[in-house]
C-alpha cells in the first residue's frame, strides 16, 4: 500500500529534503541522517510517484531524492523539474541503472545530480550541499561509468561532422534539460533558429532524438559529465 510519511514540525532554516523510495528501512535511514545534520531539514518521504508530486507541491523542498527504481525512464524527474524550476533533483542510482545511457538521459531530462544508492552518508550530505550550491552533482563512480574510452572518442572524430560553436552551446543546454523556448531566450535567438540547430546536431551525431543525442555526446566525450565539456568546433 502506498505510503507517505507526515513530517514532524521542524524549523524553517536549512535545506528542505524529501525522499521518494520504496524501501522503508532506506527511508528511515535517510530521515535519521538528515535530521542529525546541521543545515538540513527533513520534510518527509513517499514510496510512489503520485506521493512525490503531492509532497513537492505541498512542502516546496530544496532537494528531492528519487530512487532510480521508481523513475527508470525519468518521467517523474522531468515532471517535477518542469513544474518546479527551483527544485533540485538527486537520483539514487541502483546498480541495475549504473549505465552510460541511464545517467546521460537522467541529466538530459532535467535531473541535477546522480549518486549511487549505496553511497556512504557523508557523501550523501556532500551531494546535497553541492546541489544547493552548484545545482549539479555527479558521483565520481558514475562519472567514470560514462567516461569515453579513447577509441570511442577517436571514432567520433573520424565519423562525424564537427559541431559549430552555437550547436555545441545548444547541445549543452539540451543536456541541462532545457526546451527550445528556454534555449532561445538564453542564446537570444528565435525558437526556429534553435530548432534548426537541433536538427543539425541530430544529423551530425546520427541521433534519433534529443535524448539520444545527449547520450551519444556523453559516451563519445563531446560532453563531459563533470562539466569540463569539450568538442571539435567548426564555423
Amino acid at each position: 500500500m502506498p505510503r507517505t510519511t507526515i513530517p514532524r514540525p521542524v524549523g524553517q532554516a536549512g535545506l528542505g529534503i524529501v525522499l521518494v523510495d520504496g524501501v522503508p528501512l532506506f527511508r528511515e535511514g535517510l530521515s535519521a541522517l538528515v535530521m542529525r545534520t546541521p543545515g538540513l531539514r527533513w520534510l518527509g518521504a513517499t514510496d510512489t510517484p503520485q506521493g512525490a508530486v503531492s509532497m513537492v507541491e505541498r512542502f516546496r523542498p530544496t532537494v528531492a531524492l528519487v530512487d532510480s527504481g521508481l523513475d527508470p525512464r525519468h518521467h517523474l524527474s522531468h515532471m517535477l523539474t518542469a513544474g518546479h524550476p527551483e527544485l533540485t533533483m538527486l537520483i539514487l542510482v541502483r546498480d541495475a541503472h549504473r549505465t552510460t545511457h541511464y545517467v546521460a538521459t537522467a541529466l538530459a531530462s532535467g535531473v541535477h545530480g546522480v549518486i549511487l544508492r549505496s553511497a556512504e552518508p557523508p557523501q550523501v550530505v556532500e551531494a546535497l550541499h553541492a546541489l544547493h550550491r552548484d545545482r549539479r552533482y555527479v558521483d565520481p563512480s558514475l562519472a567514470q561509468t560514462v567516461a569515453a574510452p579513447r577509441a570511442r572518442l577517436a571514432w567520433l572524430s573520424e565519423t562525424t561532422q564537427p559541431l559549430s560553436r552555437r550547436e555545441f552551446q545548444v547541445l549543452q543546454l539540451i543536456a541541462d534539460g532545457l526546451e527550445n523556448q528556454a534555449i532561445a531566450k538564453i542564446l537570444y535567438v528565435s525558437v526556429e533558429t534553435v530548432r534548426t540547430h537541433v536538427k543539425s546536431i541530430l544529423r551530425k551525431l546520427s541521433a534519433r532524438d534529443r535524448t539520444h543525442a545527449v547520450a551519444v555526446a556523453f559516451r563519445a566525450g563531446v560532453l563531459s559529465i563533470s562539466g569540463n565539456r569539450q568538442t571539435r568546433t567548426g564555423s
